[in-house]
């Protein structure tokens, strides 16, 4: 016996609001964390901002999704976003070590990282073996960290770890480290908030191209393993799209 046509339109809406459910619900549930990261990402005046942060609120925008953002330690953000469900994190760099450990969306800004030393006692270096001698400063858990280690370097030998970035300048300033494992914006921004000139304060010891991340140079977007391929996705079409009408070169423009 046929159904009724009232019926079979109500079996066909049901069956499609159940097959767009899942997303639904996840991407309403979705938390992102990052750090304080400047000028990437960083609280002035109680609010969150900086490149990095502008472009995730334009993805978001742009997929029509509602998140909060959590400003916090760069280890816990990073350890709630690898053990989490739903949970993007940025600016995370796609380093080799964490190619497997993430869900990558997309690079949001970029990055150049250096081996710095101060200029009045400048140190040159011509590879990184040559840095093991010296006292490093680096943040817990971040991509210059992470490389170092993998590369034979350790703390409480030759780096110094710290929870927060202001930290490391404040170190090499009076030279309690030797050296400053530092992104370069983030290097100058934090100087230039001491009231200092970066060009007159810093030296490049050493460039590190290989910590431009994996995927393009940059720093990106991420999920956990624990993320639905179909909200990963959902996100690496909002990026797109941004990069495609003009508003990311629109929030680049103001930063870089």
């Amino acid at each position: 016996m046929t159904k009724p046509l009232s019926s079979r339109l109500a079996s066909l809406v049901f069956s499609v609001l159940a097959a767009f459910a899942p997303l639904a619900g996840a991407t309403d549930k979705i938390r992102i964390v990052t750090e304080e990261l400047p000028p990437y990402n960083m609280t002035l005046d109680g609010q969150l901002t900086g490149m990095s942060t502008e472009v995730v609120r334009a993805v978001l925008e742009e997929i029509d999704v509602d998140a909060d953002i959590q400003s916090m330690p760069w280890a816990r953000a990073y350890d709630t976003a690898l053990n989490s469900e739903n949970v993007l994190i940025y600016s995370i760099i796609r380093t080799p070590q964490r190619e497997n450990l993430f869900k990558w969306v997309g690079v949001i800004a970029p990055t150049n990282w250096h081996l710095y030393s101060l200029a009045e006692r400048t140190i040159q270096l011509t590879d990184l073996d040559q840095a093991r001698q010296y006292q490093i400063a680096t943040v817990k858990e971040d991509a210059g960290e992470q490389y170092l280690i993998a590369n034979g370097f350790a703390i409480g030998k030759n780096l110094q770890s710290s929870n927060k970035y202001e930290h490391n300048y404040e170190k090499l300033k009076f030279r309690r480290v030797d050296l400053w494992v530092s992104n370069e914006l983030n290097a100058s921004y934090l100087v230039r908030q001491a009231g200092e000139d970066p060009a007159k304060m810093l030296v490049s010891a050493l460039s590190l191209p290989e910590l431009g991340g994996n995927g393009g140079s940059g720093l990106n977007m991420a999920f956990g393993p624990k993320t639905s391929n179909a909200v990963v996705e959902r996100f690496r079409k909002g990026l797109a799209a941004i990069r495609s009408n003009g508003t990311y070169d629109a929030i680049a423009k103001k930063w870089l």
